[in-house]
């Protein structure tokens, strides 16, 4: 959020000089009995309006509480006194907050100034008295709407408008790594056009919380960097969210959060009207499958409440697969979505996924059967051993082991039994 607007210049009888300022008394105090000023406009004077060499390039100074952000520019000619004229609009924001949107706005204020005094001497002809007149105007509209709006749109003149917007800028994206599974959380098809580019069109339709990445580049028939890069720009702008490969074999368990769920009435109506099964039979079920929209959780509930759903997420644990789980509450199958209740859980952060991991100890080496010739098949399964062995450290999970050799975790596991002495972690 912008803390203050000003505009500055060189006054040849006085210096640097602060002649318009937003809010009023921000920068400069009119007399000591208002309230202190945000910084001590003197200490900092030669660098808001500098010499020459540091002109038309952007500066940024911080104080102990806020962060000053400006683009001086010196303009040359005999027409002003001294033969150049020195002015600078800058913000002020806090010192906590991201300058990276707000360098822009300043760069563009000061450049659309900058033309306008060549072309009409627009700024060294005004003669209104400090805090009046047209830029003072312009410096509060633009606080206003950059604060409410974040973009304005201020006629200069006939022929020139201030057109702003200020875009969000967001923490990079996690590691993506290929067994990661992207679910969209908007409708990514109605944000389409035929100038998106050609990789993005081609993975859409195959992110449906199901295909890992590295299944839809081999679905899509497109390039694995390229796809990766693709889902990255959606991961970053919250489009979509990773998850980890559905499996019946996988083993989930509760977190902490599961105690906020239990006394969110409105999260447990939400879980319930995304995971029921529409044609699950219950009274006021629908038997249109289609997305969160399809059920009213609130009639078609039946005898599912929020209660009940907090006892099944509860009686999920470590040591015990889904697919257990699913026998153990038979109840359960055909009324819920297996797979998007386990997502819901996931999601919002009430359950976590046990993955397991596989530790060798070293030296890791196939057992021999003996014998000093080797077939090409024999050959090429010590290759494919010699792959495996990289991934027994520790650090890789199953899911990651089997989307990058392209195997099943059941064949997985009989490789691992003729290797050395490999221990599987769960955590």
């Amino acid at each position: 959020m912008i803390k203050a607007i000003f505009f500055a210049k060189f006054d040849i009888h006085e210096g640097p000089k602060v002649i318009h300022q937003v809010p009023n008394d921000s920068i400069v105090s009119s007399s000591p009995t208002t309230s202190p000023s945000l910084f001590h406009f003197p200490s900092v004077s030669s660098y808001i309006i500098p010499r020459q060499s540091f002109c038309s390039h952007a500066i940024t100074l911080s104080t102990s509480t806020h962060r000053i952000l400006g683009h001086p520019i010196c303009l040359a000619s005999p027409a002003y006194d001294r033969n150049e004229y020195i002015f600078n609009f800058c913000i002020v924001l806090a010192s906590t907050t991201d300058p990276s949107a707000y360098a822009p706005v300043v760069n563009k204020v000061n450049t659309l100034f900058q033309h306008l005094e060549q072309s009409s001497n627009f700024l060294s002809k005004d003669a209104s008295a400090p805090n009046t007149g047209k830029v003072h105007a312009l410096c509060e509209i633009l606080l206003e709407d950059l604060n409410n709006y974040c973009e304005c749109m201020i006629p200069i003149d006939a022929s020139n408008t201030l057109n702003i917007k200020l875009f969000p800028t967001y923490p990079p994206p996690a590691r993506i790594l290929p067994h990661h599974v992207p679910l969209s959380t908007v409708r990514l098809e109605h944000l389409t056009d035929s100038n998106w580019d050609l990789t993005m069109l081609l993975i859409l339709p195959h992110i449906n919380g199901l295909n890992s990445i590295r299944q839809i580049a081999l679905v899509a028939d497109a390039d694995y960097k390229l796809v990766r890069k693709a889902i990255a720009h959606l991961l970053y702008y919250g489009c979509i969210v990773m998850l980890d490969i559905f499996q019946f074999a996988a083993t989930y368990a509760p977190t902490a959060e599961m105690a906020a769920f239990v006394t969110d009435g409105g999260m447990q109506a939400e879980c319930l009207k995304y995971v029921l099964v529409p044609d699950s039979g219950l009274p006021g079920s629908t038997p249109v499958r289609g997305g969160m929209d399809a059920v009213d959780g609130k009639t078609a509930a039946g005898n599912i409440d929020g209660t009940k759903l907090v006892e099944w997420y509860c009686s999920l644990k470590q040591g015990q697969s889904l697919k257990s789980w699913c026998m153990e509450h038979a109840e359960v199958v055909g009324v819920i979505d297996i797979r998007r209740f386990i997502t819901f859980g996931v999601i919002k952060g009430l359950l976590y996924r046990i993955h397991k991991y596989a530790v060798a100890t070293p030296p890791c080496s196939p057992k021999s059967a003996g014998g000093d010739g080797k077939t090409r098949r024999e050959h090429g399964a010590k290759e494919k051993e010699d792959r495996l062995a990289k991934y027994l450290d520790g650090t890789h999970c199953f899911d990651e082991i089997c989307t990058d050799l392209m195997m099943s975790e059941t064949e997985l596991m009989a490789r691992l039994k003729v290797m050395g002495d490999v221990q599987i972690i769960q955590r």
